[in-house]
């Protein structure tokens, strides 16, 4: 067991599905060497098949006993699709319209095909069914974006289903990290994990995935999924941490949920759900007063039965604010200021670095230093 855990916590409402924070993701992280198939962060659209394709009918995670469960390893192509490019380059120096095109300006066969198009066939990969849904448009279609990341889970799928013990959690804050060193490539990881958040590297032969974006976090940055954010969607902060926006959404106001925690991983990322959708319309396009879109037992399924509590009181907190001017909950999910979004305790990170023997690292932003052992900020602004 961690000393503390670091968490987040993501607000489904304010999520517009623009994939900042799977760019931030995969250009700081997974953009070479073997990593270019897999996405640490994604956004898929709920509901739909996912990254990869189907994951939660892939097993993994505990039984009601605590027993691990059996899973199975995704296909890269099938399941994640490999990557494409686009043949950016031919077009400089071919016929667009391709080799030898005929005079209706399509190619004959055996000639280059023309125009901009993929280096590969394309199978399948992220976002393939983005904003598809279900439902039928336009009376009664809906959809809502769901941000992915590993959910450094208390109980991992992944720690539990290694031989090597080459998966760990680090005592300081929780963080679950591949040892390399041991890791033989197994995949037994994979197959236990039941999110399915961690990837083989077909070019090193071994497992990788999410690290919290640990290195940063330690010097005084917020995850880069979550500080590039441009919908101010995610909290980051220590879930014992009284004063910080995820202790209160979490644990005092009990508005934010884990994902699928019938998995029995104990999940340390939590969602504030969909609260709103457009009313559905009747065959001759009336809107249909007191409908709703998204359907409960969707909700039911991703957050368990506390959902419809946790989606009452969201809405009764937004009567409240209208009528008062006053709601701690939604002052906290607006996020008038975003340096007050992540309390990353440097003060604490630094006393770890001491009784490990390691030199401590200076903030490189102090404006999200604070934190339960941080009580004093170094003066905002950047180092």
């Amino acid at each position: 067991m961690s000393k503390r855990q670091l968490a987040m916590v993501m607000d489904l409402n304010k999520c517009i599905g623009c994939q900042t924070c799977t760019v931030a993701c995969k250009t700081q992280w997974t953009n070479r060497n073997g990593r270019e198939y897999m996405y640490w962060n994604n956004v898929e659209t709920y509901p739909g098949d996912g990254y990869p394709k189907k994951w939660m009918e892939q097993g993994g995670g505990f039984d009601a006993a605590g027993d691990l469960q059996d899973g199975i390893i995704p296909n890269i192509e099938a399941d994640y699709g490999v990557p494409w490019d686009y043949n950016y380059e031919s077009l400089a120096s071919v016929n667009v319209l391709g080799n030898d095109a005929d005079k209706d300006g399509y190619s004959i066969k055996g000639a280059e095909t023309p125009g901009l198009h993929p280096t590969t066939e394309p199978t399948w990969g992220p976002n393939w069914d983005e904003d598809e849904g279900a439902g039928n448009f336009p009376s009664d279609n809906y959809f809502f974006y769901l941000p992915r990341i590993c959910n450094h889970c208390t109980n991992p799928g992944c720690l539990s289903a290694c031989p090597r013990d080459a998966i760990f959690k680090r005592d300081e804050d929780g963080v679950v990290l591949v040892d390399l060193d041991r890791c033989q490539g197994y995949r037994y990881c994979i197959a236990g994990c039941p999110y399915k958040k961690i990837y083989f590297n077909p070019k090193i032969s071994k497992s990788e995935k999410c690290i919290l974006c640990f290195p940063r976090v330690e010097q005084g940055l917020p995850p880069a999924c979550a500080q590039q954010c441009v919908g101010r969607i995610r909290f980051v902060g220590f879930l014992d941490d009284e004063e910080s926006q995820v202790y209160k959404l979490v644990h005092k106001h009990k508005v934010a949920l884990p994902l699928r925690s019938d998995y029995g991983t104990q999940p340390n990322i939590y969602y504030i759900p969909p609260t709103e959708s457009p009313a559905k319309f009747d065959a001759e396009g009336k809107i249909i007063e007191g409908s709703t879109r998204v359907p409960m037992e969707e909700l039911e399924a991703l957050f368990g039965k506390e959902v419809h509590g946790v989606v009452e009181k969201l809405k009764a907190e937004q009567k409240t604010r209208k009528e008062t001017g006053k709601s701690e909950i939604l002052d906290l999910l607006i996020a008038f200021n975003h340096s007050e979004m992540f309390r990353l305790d440097n003060n604490y990170y630094q006393e770890v670095a001491k009784a490990k023997g390691q030199s401590p690292l200076a903030p490189v932003d102090t404006r999200y230093v604070k934190g339960k052992h941080t009580k004093v900020a170094f003066g905002g602004g950047h180092h």
